[in-house]
């Protein structure tokens, strides 16, 4: 086990954009790397597109929630995620954002146009792996504990009776590993 891992991680959405998958991919990632792993969610009015907010941390923790100001990495699948849950961020954390170059709310955060990936390799649902990938080939001052490989392999587990939602899911990672939207 690497106990120097020590990472908090928020993810943001509104129901139904896949908060909950991507914290589950990631979880299973440290788990397969031997890693502690602990996560916790809000769902809020999620079935009504209400906010979803999902905590994770990989490392020694004793407690799921992350305080504000201590995340090193905020995921929004929405710019108003970041404008919402970016006191989560440490000074030093960084952040990867779904909106275009002129949304405001990213400042200057990491910005990709995930709708417009999705939309573009046919799976407009995907905007969470997009950003998954934009994660993954971002990477701010502290990296990531996972790689894109680590996620490629548990996405082959669990949806390996299912071989075309997996090569959609490998399509949308792809499509979010180019930051170039900002």
């Amino acid at each position: 086990m690497n106990d120097s891992v020590h990472q908090q991680i928020v993810i943001s959405g509104v129901g139904g954009q896949g908060v909950l998958f991507v914290t589950r991919l990631m979880a299973e990632a440290a788990i397969r790397k031997g890693l502690p792993v602990l996560t916790s969610e809000t769902h809020g009015m999620a079935q009504r597109g209400g906010t979803v907010i999902s905590h994770l941390k990989v490392g020694d923790f004793a407690s799921p929630l992350i305080r504000s100001g201590h995340a090193d990495l905020l995921m929004a699948m929405k710019a108003e995620g970041a404008a919402q849950h970016g006191h989560y961020l440490h000074e030093d954390g960084w952040a990867v954002v779904n909106g275009g170059a002129g949304d405001a709310a990213a400042k200057d955060w990491h910005r990709l146009d995930a709708d417009r990936r999705a939309h573009a390799i046919g799976n407009p649902r995907a905007v969470n792996l997009v950003v998954l990938g934009g994660a993954l080939a971002a990477q701010g001052p502290t990296p990531l504990f996972c790689t894109v490989e680590d996620i490629r392999a548990v996405l082959a587990d669990r949806l390996a009776a299912k071989s075309a939602m997996l090569e959609m899911s490998y399509k949308a990672l792809e499509a979010g590993l180019h930051i170039t939207d900002s």
